[in-house]
């Protein structure tokens, strides 16, 4: 076979693999709408639930995802992106920093329900943050961090070494060069970290059910040692443990296109920001 039959074969392949994997979102979008959309209603979702969670809405569900992800953002953001960029430009290369880049590598892959078990046994237990706002959100923070710190540091390989070699040339300190050449330059990947844990830890239940998450309650997220009602974990008790299926299932899909929509207003600035710096790329 010559090299360009094989080639072809190739891109065959690849957009063979391409349609199957619109094919299969598409489809597991079509089953999910297909099945909440009967009850999606502004009253849906400025309600709270009621009778059992066979009537009413999802507001405390929805304000109570919010208040998880925003939390645990504003802790693991900084606390990520300075780990990487320290691990990455200002640690010396050793078995230690090498040590501590493989154990982030490794977090990043560990199934959630490990999280779960850690924040309910070092929050709620040891701590006495119990079932609350701050467990779940410190638990999600954790999960988080991982992605983060080793997308930053990735990111900031990716720059190429002329670039610092220039900064340093015109006379700029370490910091300057990070700051100023190192940091920008790699910030649209970074940002592309921070969207993908954002939007793990919004979809997460396990992290949460041990944590932070209530299946039921008609209070709105007003103290950090309370439990709250998260999205994820309503869609997950509601197909489980409701004993009402025939009202509760159609719930649980309506609460997963608001979950879908959640995801994607809360990504949509970041990626707007991150495709505004890459198109401000010259090289």
């Amino acid at each position: 076979m010559d090299k360009k039959n094989k080639e072809r074969i190739v891109f065959l392949l690849f957009r063979l693999a391409t349609l199957i994997a619109i094919v299969a979102i598409l489809t597991v979008l079509l089953y999910i709408f297909t099945n909440g959309l009967k009850v999606i209603s502004l009253k849906f979702i400025i309600s709270f639930p009621k009778n059992s969670f066979t009537e009413g809405g999802i507001l405390p569900a929805i304000l109570g995802s919010i208040s998880l992800v925003a939390l645990a953002s504003l802790l693991a953001i900084p606390i990520g992106i300075g780990g990487g960029i320290f691990l990455s430009e200002y640690s010396k290369e050793n078995l230690f920093t090498e040590v501590v880049k493989l154990a982030i590598d490794t977090l990043s892959g560990i199934p959630s329900i490990i999280f779960g078990l850690f924040g309910f046994a070092l929050f709620s237990k040891i701590f006495g943050f119990k079932i609350s706002l701050l467990s779940g959100s410190l638990t999600l923070a954790i999960l988080m961090l991982p992605i983060i710190s080793s997308t930053t540091i990735e990111s900031l390989k990716m720059v190429p070494k002329d670039f610092r070699d220039a900064s340093f040339a015109l006379g700029a300190t370490k910091w300057q060069t990070t700051s100023a050449v190192v940091l920008k330059t790699a910030l649209p990947n970074i940002i592309t970290g921070v969207l993908l844990s954002i939007g793990r830890a919004v979809g997460e239940t396990a992290p949460i059910m041990f944590t932070g998450a209530t299946f039921y309650t008609r209070e709105l997220p007003n103290s950090l040692f309370k439990p709250v009602m998260a999205l994820p974990y309503t869609i997950y008790a509601l197909l489980t443990e409701g004993t009402f299926p025939k009202d509760q299932v159609p719930i649980a899909f309506g609460s997963a296109i608001v979950l879908i929509f959640l995801v994607f207003t809360i990504s949509l600035p970041g990626i707007i920001i991150r495709d505004r710096f890459r198109r401000g790329k010259k090289w």
